[in-house]
């Protein structure tokens, strides 16, 4: 489409959304995420009214923000009346319905899609994407989930390791900044702390709390994002960083290691360097090997292969990467990266911009695009 008419059409659009009663940045955003679902859809199935295909799925994107902001603001007037950890007794509403969404009827894939979608507030898409799998397929697996325990009652709650999983989940997307969710995570996870010596639960809680220091300093003013090797380590959250550490030290100790609390260790490598060239990447990767032999993940793959790079060279990191499906998220944005390491910018500027157009989010999507700019850049230079 011509950029001046895409232009035109953005504003129209935009202007039909605050007539609407959106504000201004809210239907900028909602447009701008219409607009990347046209990117998808619209090579295959072109609208016959564009116009009124965006504002259609504008106005849709838009409502699914309020609701998911009404959702936040909810949790996060909870989570403040609320007594601080340590305080009152460990029993919390939100707790038990996590449990008692594991069902022992379910399998744990089930109860984690059924939970995060019933009590975590999250999407189906936003599951799918966490579990690597097509959005339909997730909403089937939900439907199963629901139709499963219709006529159960919820006098048997379901097991610590799918809680466990689901929480995860849960904090992962509000990391990511789709849905703020980061906090609550927390929250719930220190209350099963409470209630429990289970060393996974130690070692999520770290593992929650590492990442959660780093926040402050991974995006930009302007929302961009910032890599691991560029943030500004002086605002990272140094008290959680140190009790996150004594949390996973406390767990390591009782010798029964689990996949939350090598991701921790291997979180902790990274608080523990003051400079990205500090990096103990060697222990990272002895770190990787034992979550691999704990859970075959691909995504642990993934990351092991970038750490391999950083350990031993770009170039074995690129063979580490090999083995691995080219659908995986991320894994063309892994080449990409290991390619301009290993100098060759040809390849690594092309490997990004392929990154940008598989890219989940907005601000991953900006963040590669630019980087395959820059890297184009070099080479007409």
């Amino acid at each position: 489409m011509d950029e001046d008419l895409l232009r035109a059409l953005t504003l129209t659009v935009t202007g039909v959304l605050v007539r609407r009663g959106a504000d201004f940045a809210a239907a900028e955003d909602a447009v701008q995420d219409a607009l990347v679902e046209a990117v998808r859809v619209w090579p295959r199935d072109p609208p016959r009214d564009p116009q009124g295909w965006l504002v259609t799925v504008a106005w849709r994107k838009f409502l699914d923000a309020v609701r998911a902001d009404t959702a936040r603001r909810r949790r996060e007037e909870r989570a403040e009346a609320d007594p601080p950890p340590g305080t009152g007794g460990a029993v919390d509403d939100t707790l038990q319905l996590y449990f008692l969404c594991a069902h022992p009827s379910l399998t744990p894939a089930s109860a984690v899609a059924l939970t995060l979608r019933a009590v975590g507030g999250l999407s189906t898409r936003q599951i799918a994407r966490a579990y690597l799998v097509p959005e339909a397929t997730m909403a089937q697996r939900i439907s199963r989930a629901k139709r499963t325990v219709s006529g159960v009652r919820f006098d048997q709650p379901g097991d610590l390791a799918t809680v466990l999983r689901v929480l995860y989940l849960v904090f992962n997307e509000g990391y990511s900044g789709d849905v703020d969710l980061a906090a609550e995570a927390i929250r719930l996870t220190r209350r099963l702390r409470a209630g429990t010596e289970h060393e996974e639960v130690a070692g999520l809680l770290a593992l929650m709390l590492l990442h959660h220091a780093r926040r402050p300093a991974r995006t930009r003013p302007d929302g961009s994002l910032v890599p691991l090797a560029e943030q500004d380590r002086r605002r990272w959250d140094a008290l959680l960083i140190a009790e996150g550490v004594e949390v996973l030290q406390a767990a390591l100790a009782r010798d029964r290691l689990g996949e939350f609390q090598a991701q921790a260790a291997v979180a902790a490598l990274h608080a523990d360097a003051r400079t990205p060239e500090e990096t103990d990447w060697v222990q990272i990767v002895e770190w990787y090997d034992e979550l691999l032999r704990l859970t075959d993940s691909p995504v642990a793959r993934l990351n092991r292969a970038v750490a391999v790079g950083e350990a031993r060279g770009p170039r074995a990191g690129l063979d580490a990467l090999a083995g691995l499906d080219p659908g995986l998220p991320r894994r063309t944005a892994a080449a990409a990266y290991l390619h301009e390491r290993a100098g060759d910018t040809g390849t690594a500027a092309r490997l990004y911009a392929d990154a940008a157009r598989l890219a989940s989010s907005l601000p991953e999507r900006d963040h590669l695009t630019r980087q395959a700019a820059r890297l184009h850049a070099q080479l007409r230079g």
